[in-house]
């Protein structure tokens, strides 16, 4: 059976389109405000979202996704209270594809298996673990491959090619690609090095690749958006909720920003 990944990205191709996806912490600024924005994305016409998994010591993640865990774990945002929203907005929406993204402690605290069953009953499309490496996720990956869930690979600016024919050999869905080296929401893209990489991947799979970390603007949204199959966005909102969420027609600035990003 097709995934909804695969399926939204076949259109996308067919269309002439491309993909946009958008990051945001469970529970940030709160979960009743989390699922509102998760809808205004929806309504922005996102094309996937990836929901985040609040997590105390996000090595890879700049001030500002680090800011919105802390608010979300003080509010007691947990693995379950994820899964909820998931629930939530799939009653919103059942065909956007949803990727859960976040670092592996709390997964094996809940449980390796607990977690990939519910991910699924609850309507996850696919997993991006950051802190994971191909080196030590064969138990996760055997996992989660049997029961239909993909672990979405990320790539680096760093990764050379023979650990990109390495990692990219079993992926499935789309392959993330990290498009600066550090952390979230810091330093901007250069297109011409993406663009290198890029053609590198291209030769080693067919999978969609989408651009991630780095995309501050619409015209760097544009600008990636042109050598890659999409992008992603996560630090820009929530610096956008951050300034505009409890304004009078916040929730319209923040759908007239998300539609600014949209290619």
């Amino acid at each position: 059976m097709i995934s909804r990944i695969e399926d939204k990205f076949y259109t996308l191709k067919k269309n002439d389109q491309k993909g946009f996806g958008v990051f945001l912490t469970a529970g940030f600024p709160t979960f009743a405000s989390s699922l509102d924005i998760f809808k205004i994305i929806i309504d922005a016409k996102a094309d996937f979202i990836e929901i985040g998994l609040p997590f105390s010591d996000p090595m890879a993640d700049g001030p500002l996704i680090q800011q919105s865990s802390e608010v979300a774990i003080k509010q007691n945002t947990s693995v379950e209270t994820c899964f909820r929203l998931v629930e939530k907005i799939r009653k919103i929406n059942k065909e956007i594809p949803i990727i859960l993204m976040g670092y592996y402690n709390p997964i094996h605290y809940y449980g390796n298996l607990k977690f990939v069953k519910n991910a699924m009953s609850f309507g996850i499309d696919g997993l991006i673990i950051v802190d994971l490496p191909m080196e030590e996720d064969e138990e996760f990956y055997s996992l989660s491959s049997k029961n239909g869930l993909p672990l979405i690979r990320l790539v680096t600016p760093t990764t050379d090619e023979r650990r990109l024919k390495k990692i990219l050999k079993d992926a499935k869905g789309f392959v993330y690609y990290v498009s600066v080296t550090g952390i979230t929401g810091t330093k901007s893209a250069s297109v011409k090095h993406v663009n290198s990489k890029l053609k590198i991947l291209k030769k080693i799979t067919s999978l969609p690749i989408i651009t991630g970390f780095g995309i501050k603007t619409p015209l760097d949204a544009k600008r990636m958006s042109g050598v890659s199959d999409g992008i992603v966005i996560g630090s820009v909102l929530v610096e956008k909720i951050n300034k505009v969420y409890k304004h009078k027609n916040g929730k319209e600035k923040i759908f007239n920003f998300l539609k600014s990003f949209k290619q």
